[in-house]
């Protein structure tokens, strides 16, 4: 599943250069598909949707750090654990019970995103 940052984001951003796939933004900053991977122009997602990677996505928060599902792998195919989890120092980087998805998934997101 994918990893979410709760309400009680106290906004420090020490998750947002952790993040392999470029998938933590501050909130109310626009965020792309191509940000901090090899996908750019019109692409097809592993979901089926078509998306233009270069285009400005709206934010999903105006007011705490958020993750784009989308683009997170749970640091699959990088490293052992979540690292926004691992660097939060007040563990509001959970699990994402709303999107849960194997392993599998991904680390063919992350193929997806980098290769």
């Amino acid at each position: 599943m994918a990893i979410i940052i709760t309400d009680e984001c106290i906004n420090c951003g020490a998750c947002e250069p952790e993040c392999p796939n470029t998938a933590i933004y501050e909130g109310a900053d626009d965020w792309r598909y191509k940000d901090g991977t090899r996908i750019k122009g019109k692409v097809v997602l592993p979901s089926g949707e078509e998306v233009d990677a270069d285009a400005a996505q709206t934010p999903i928060s105006d007011d705490i750090y958020y993750i784009v599902p989308g683009k997170c792998t749970e640091c699959k195919g990088f490293h052992k654990e979540p690292q926004c989890a691992a660097v939060c120092p007040v563990d509001c980087c959970i699990p994402d019970e709303n999107h849960v998805e194997s392993e599998e998934t991904l680390l063919a997101r992350q193929a997806f995103l980098h290769n």
